[in-house]
């Protein structure tokens, strides 16, 4: 018995698809046949299993168990609930891999799964060997023993150990996602006092879709935040694996700025530290922590990507602009929007001021929101590249670890192809308006040049 996978369905460093179009119960079933084939030959014996809130995730949990367990591996399923808690029962020494069922931040419709194997990210040329295996039906067979196991309350425990935070006033939005439960949970074990929107799960996302990145989707939690007159709010993504962050005066914290926030006090305790960051990253987080004293480095976007290259640098702390943040300093290193959230709680006393001022005296520019822009699956990687081969011919100065990253008097501007949708992302930065005007006018000449119009939704 073979498989094929929908090409467009084994992504750069997870699988993500639509469901009943490039995803079907089949897939998951493959994948559990796959993946625990490499978990077996590599001596593993158990792997843990958890979904996030779609309305898809049950079938497809189901099917994934069940091909996991025809390999002979052993199977735990944690349940409905994060990402990170996924990776939290992934730690567990007898663990030996993990899979989560989740579409993240992507439409409801669409849904997928993130792999870890051997408490490190399972991406890139190890995603194309699960098609690979499928294809030749080169699978293990046995009877794997599967057990349901409950590991939120130690999830939750292990993010509350060494809390030494004030009692703050908060808002918390979990936007009907995953993290709903562990956000009720945390607002128990936390000082002050704390207001909770949508944590009920629904995969139909009622309110607004879980996307903390989109500022239209940070509208509820901001109207909390000034009615209560809040110290601050955090929302989350799907799975709970992404932060977003609202002032105490309604204003939107980027993922990059927190990361920024958080050098700070790391490398208080980590002088000459490498801080990660992705290749969207503001320009002035980078020479802000090479301010501080640590070493920036700029990397590929994508969680895996960073969490990978912290592993190789002995980074203590890595992020992403779209909300991903890493701690390796307390924390094992992988990508928690919860536990960033409770960080959060801690700097803002550590630092002694609130959240509204630490914000005031972070460095600015002039700088775009990150761009996303509809692209055909096809078409998104050969757009960049043809981008890449003009910018080299003329001999632009460029960052091509991740896209295109091009450097001029004015700032920078990037392209990339977005390894979990049909869409090139972009952003720009400068000192001022006029220089951001011109490179979006370069950036925009290279995309028509390449027959893109780019075209970004409200």
């Amino acid at each position: 018995m073979t498989h094929r996978f929908d090409p467009t369905l084994l992504r750069d460093y997870d699988l993500r698809g639509r469901v009943g179009d490039t995803l079907h119960v089949a897939d998951a079933w493959a994948l559990g046949r796959s993946f625990g084939t490499i978990v077996a030959r590599a001596g593993g014996r158990h792997i843990a299993v958890g979904y996030d809130g779609r309305l898809s995730s049950p079938m497809l949990e189901k099917a994934l168990v069940a091909g996991l367990a025809a390999t002979g591996i052993g199977v735990r399923r944690i349940g409905l609930g994060p990402t990170p808690m996924l990776y939290h029962a992934e730690m567990a020494s007898d663990v030996d891999g993990g899979i989560q069922i989740t579409g993240s931040h992507n439409p409801g419709d669409q849904n997928g799964f993130k792999l870890v194997h051997r408490h490190a990210p399972f991406f890139g040329d190890d995603i194309q060997r699960l098609g690979a295996l499928a294809a030749a039906g080169d699978w293990e067979s046995g009877a794997g023993h599967v057990e349901t196991v409950d590991v939120m309350d130690a999830y939750v425990a292990r993010m509350m150990q060494g809390f030494d935070g004030p009692a703050l006033r908060i808002g918390w939005d979990a936007g009907n996602g995953a993290a709903g439960p562990v956000v009720e949970k945390l607002a128990q074990l936390l000082p002050g006092e704390h207001h909770l929107l949508f944590t009920d799960i629904d995969g139909h996302f009622p309110h607004h879709h879980p996307d903390p990145s989109q500022e239209r989707n940070l509208a509820d939690l901001r109207a909390l935040v000034l009615a209560k007159q809040l110290d601050f709010g955090v929302a989350f993504d799907g799975d709970g694996d992404r932060i977003g962050v609202i002032d105490g005066l309604g204003r939107t914290i980027a993922g990059d700025q927190l990361l920024g926030l958080f050098a700070q006090i790391i490398l208080e305790k980590r002088p000459g530290a490498p801080v990660v960051a992705d290749v969207k990253a503001s320009q002035t987080l980078f020479d802000r922590i090479a301010a501080l004293g640590g070493r920036p480095d700029m990397w590929k976007t994508g969680h895996s990507h960073i969490k990978s290259r912290m592993k190789q640098i002995g980074s203590p702390l890595g992020g992403e602009t779209t909300g991903h943040l890493f701690f390796a300093d307390e924390y094992p290193g992988y990508d928690d929007g919860l536990y960033a959230a409770v960080r959060l709680i801690r700097a803002v006393g550590s630092l002694g001021r609130s959240l509204s001022a630490l914000h005031d005296g972070m460095p600015t520019s002039v700088i775009t929101p990150e761009w996303r822009f509809p692209v055909a699956e096809s078409r998104k990687f050969a757009v960049v590249a043809d981008i890449l081969a003009r910018l080299q011919a003329a001999g632009a100065d460029i960052c091509a670890i991740d896209g295109v990253r091009v450097r001029t008097d004015d700032g920078w501007w990037l392209l990339r192809a977005s390894n979990t949708e049909a869409a090139l992302v972009a952003r720009a930065e400068s000192a001022d308006e006029a220089g951001l005007a011109r490179l979006i006018a370069q950036m925009d000449a290279q995309l028509a040049d390449s027959g893109v119009i780019r075209v970004v939704s409200a």
